[in-house]
Protein backbone atom coordinates (compact mmCIF):
# COMPACT_ATOMS: atom_id res chain seq x y z
CA UNK A 1 0.00 0.00 0.00
CA UNK A 2 2.94 2.45 0.49
CA UNK A 3 4.48 1.84 -2.72
CA UNK A 4 1.47 1.92 -4.08
CA UNK A 5 0.73 5.34 -2.50
CA UNK A 6 3.91 6.67 -3.10
CA UNK A 7 4.17 5.69 -6.74
CA UNK A 8 0.84 7.46 -7.24
CA UNK A 9 0.87 10.05 -4.61
CA UNK A 10 -0.29 12.80 -7.26
CA UNK A 11 -3.10 10.95 -7.96
CA UNK A 12 -4.54 10.04 -4.52
CA UNK A 13 -3.93 13.70 -3.49
CA UNK A 14 -6.22 15.01 -6.29
CA UNK A 15 -8.67 12.38 -6.19
CA UNK A 16 -9.28 13.62 -2.43
CA UNK A 17 -9.32 17.15 -3.20
CA UNK A 18 -11.65 15.84 -6.49
CA UNK A 19 -13.94 14.36 -3.83
CA UNK A 20 -13.84 17.75 -1.65
CA UNK A 21 -13.94 20.04 -4.57
CA UNK A 22 -17.35 18.11 -6.08
CA UNK A 23 -19.20 17.64 -2.87
CA UNK A 24 -18.94 21.49 -1.61
CA UNK A 25 -19.03 23.07 -5.09
CA UNK A 26 -22.15 20.94 -6.37
CA UNK A 27 -23.60 21.81 -2.71
CA UNK A 28 -23.21 25.21 -2.96
CA UNK A 29 -24.67 25.01 -6.66
CA UNK A 30 -27.76 23.84 -5.40
CA UNK A 31 -28.60 27.70 -4.41
CA UNK A 32 -27.51 29.71 -7.02
CA UNK A 33 -29.98 29.83 -9.28
CA UNK A 34 -31.62 30.94 -6.75
CA UNK A 35 -29.08 33.52 -5.26
CA UNK A 36 -28.87 34.94 -8.95
CA UNK A 37 -32.47 36.25 -8.58
CA UNK A 38 -33.19 33.24 -11.23
CA UNK A 39 -31.12 34.32 -14.15
CA UNK A 40 -32.03 32.15 -17.25
CA UNK A 41 -27.72 31.58 -17.66
CA UNK A 42 -27.35 30.08 -14.18
CA UNK A 43 -30.19 28.13 -15.17
CA UNK A 44 -28.16 26.05 -17.34
CA UNK A 45 -25.29 25.30 -14.88
CA UNK A 46 -27.37 25.00 -11.68
CA UNK A 47 -30.69 23.42 -10.34
CA UNK A 48 -33.76 25.33 -11.58
CA UNK A 49 -35.79 23.07 -9.69
CA UNK A 50 -36.17 19.72 -7.32
CA UNK A 51 -36.22 17.64 -10.29
CA UNK A 52 -33.96 14.60 -10.18
CA UNK A 53 -32.47 15.68 -13.95
CA UNK A 54 -31.82 19.15 -12.20
CA UNK A 55 -29.56 17.30 -9.05
CA UNK A 56 -27.71 15.61 -11.64
CA UNK A 57 -26.05 19.05 -12.82
CA UNK A 58 -24.63 19.06 -9.00
CA UNK A 59 -22.12 16.90 -9.98
CA UNK A 60 -21.71 17.42 -13.33
CA UNK A 61 -20.70 20.22 -13.85
CA UNK A 62 -18.13 20.85 -10.79
CA UNK A 63 -16.92 17.62 -11.73
CA UNK A 64 -16.15 18.50 -15.45
CA UNK A 65 -14.62 21.31 -13.98
CA UNK A 66 -12.23 19.84 -11.71
CA UNK A 67 -11.32 17.70 -13.91
CA UNK A 68 -10.39 20.55 -16.53
CA UNK A 69 -8.34 22.05 -14.25
CA UNK A 70 -6.71 19.09 -12.43
CA UNK A 71 -5.74 18.08 -16.23
CA UNK A 72 -2.52 19.88 -16.24
CA UNK A 73 -1.60 18.50 -13.37
CA UNK A 74 -2.04 14.84 -13.82
CA UNK A 75 -1.62 14.90 -18.16
CA UNK A 76 2.21 13.91 -18.08
CA UNK A 77 1.51 11.15 -15.55
CA UNK A 78 -1.61 9.18 -16.61
CA UNK A 79 -1.79 8.64 -20.67
CA UNK A 80 -5.48 7.76 -20.52
CA UNK A 81 -5.97 10.66 -18.05
CA UNK A 82 -8.72 11.99 -20.72
CA UNK A 83 -10.78 8.50 -20.87
CA UNK A 84 -10.85 8.36 -17.11
CA UNK A 85 -12.10 11.75 -16.65
CA UNK A 86 -14.81 11.41 -19.56
CA UNK A 87 -15.96 8.51 -17.87
CA UNK A 88 -16.27 9.50 -14.38
CA UNK A 89 -18.16 12.13 -15.05
CA UNK A 90 -20.64 10.02 -16.98
CA UNK A 91 -20.46 7.09 -14.02
CA UNK A 92 -20.85 9.68 -11.47
CA UNK A 93 -23.73 11.63 -13.15
CA UNK A 94 -25.82 8.28 -14.03
CA UNK A 95 -25.13 6.96 -10.37
CA UNK A 96 -27.44 10.16 -9.54
CA UNK A 97 -30.94 8.76 -10.34
CA UNK A 98 -29.58 4.89 -10.42
CA UNK A 99 -29.18 5.59 -6.23
CA UNK A 100 -32.12 7.73 -5.94
CA UNK A 101 -35.08 5.33 -7.51
CA UNK A 102 -33.67 2.46 -5.99
CA UNK A 103 -33.21 3.59 -2.54
CA UNK A 104 -36.41 5.44 -3.12
CA UNK A 105 -38.14 2.10 -4.28
CA UNK A 106 -36.97 0.69 -1.67
CA UNK A 107 -38.10 2.86 1.51
CA UNK A 108 -40.94 4.75 -0.64
CA UNK A 109 -40.00 8.18 -0.10
CA UNK A 110 -36.99 10.18 -0.34
CA UNK A 111 -35.38 11.42 2.79
CA UNK A 112 -33.07 14.47 2.72
CA UNK A 113 -29.86 12.91 4.31
CA UNK A 114 -30.20 9.79 1.92
CA UNK A 115 -30.34 12.34 -0.97
CA UNK A 116 -27.31 13.96 0.03
CA UNK A 117 -25.60 11.00 0.41
CA UNK A 118 -26.33 9.53 -2.69
CA UNK A 119 -24.74 12.83 -4.47
CA UNK A 120 -21.75 12.42 -2.11
CA UNK A 121 -21.52 8.54 -2.75
CA UNK A 122 -22.20 9.12 -6.76
CA UNK A 123 -19.51 11.64 -7.10
CA UNK A 124 -16.75 9.53 -4.70
CA UNK A 125 -17.47 6.29 -7.43
CA UNK A 126 -17.06 8.31 -10.39
CA UNK A 127 -13.54 9.43 -9.03
CA UNK A 128 -12.63 6.50 -7.94
CA UNK A 129 -14.05 4.60 -11.43
CA UNK A 130 -11.33 7.42 -13.41
CA UNK A 131 -8.39 6.28 -11.03
CA UNK A 132 -9.46 2.54 -11.85
CA UNK A 133 -9.52 3.61 -15.38
CA UNK A 134 -6.00 5.02 -14.89
CA UNK A 135 -4.34 2.68 -13.36
CA UNK A 136 -5.39 0.26 -15.89
CA UNK A 137 -3.17 -0.99 -18.85
CA UNK A 138 -5.92 -0.84 -21.41
CA UNK A 139 -5.36 1.11 -24.68
CA UNK A 140 -7.03 4.28 -25.28
CA UNK A 141 -10.50 2.62 -26.32
CA UNK A 142 -13.57 4.58 -26.05
CA UNK A 143 -12.48 7.81 -25.47
CA UNK A 144 -14.29 9.48 -28.51
CA UNK A 145 -17.33 7.72 -26.94
CA UNK A 146 -16.87 8.86 -23.66
CA UNK A 147 -16.54 12.54 -24.88
CA UNK A 148 -19.70 11.79 -27.38
CA UNK A 149 -21.77 10.88 -24.44
CA UNK A 150 -20.04 13.74 -21.97
CA UNK A 151 -21.11 16.32 -24.57
CA UNK A 152 -24.29 14.89 -25.48
CA UNK A 153 -25.40 14.97 -21.62
CA UNK A 154 -24.28 18.74 -21.45
CA UNK A 155 -26.20 19.48 -24.49
CA UNK A 156 -29.12 17.76 -22.67
CA UNK A 157 -28.77 19.60 -19.81
CA UNK A 158 -28.83 22.99 -21.45
CA UNK A 159 -31.88 22.09 -23.38
CA UNK A 160 -34.05 19.80 -20.48
CA UNK A 161 -33.70 22.82 -18.07
CA UNK A 162 -36.18 25.15 -19.54
CA UNK A 163 -38.25 22.25 -22.47
CA UNK A 164 -38.15 19.15 -19.68
CA UNK A 165 -39.78 16.23 -21.39
CA UNK A 166 -42.79 14.53 -19.47
CA UNK A 167 -41.38 11.87 -18.05
CA UNK A 168 -40.70 11.38 -14.23
CA UNK A 169 -37.09 11.82 -14.15
CA UNK A 170 -37.90 15.60 -14.80
CA UNK A 171 -40.78 15.79 -12.21
CA UNK A 172 -40.67 17.81 -9.57
CA UNK A 173 -41.31 15.20 -6.08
Amino acid sequence: MKRFYRKHKKLCICSLIGILFVGTVGSLLHFVYEWSSYQFLVGLIAPVNESTWEHMKLLYFPMLIYFLAEFWFLYRSYPHLLRADLAGVLAGTLLIPILFYTYTGIIGSHNLVLDILTFLISAAIGILIRCRLLLSAGRKRYTFLYFIGVLILGICFLIFTYYPPDIGLFAIP
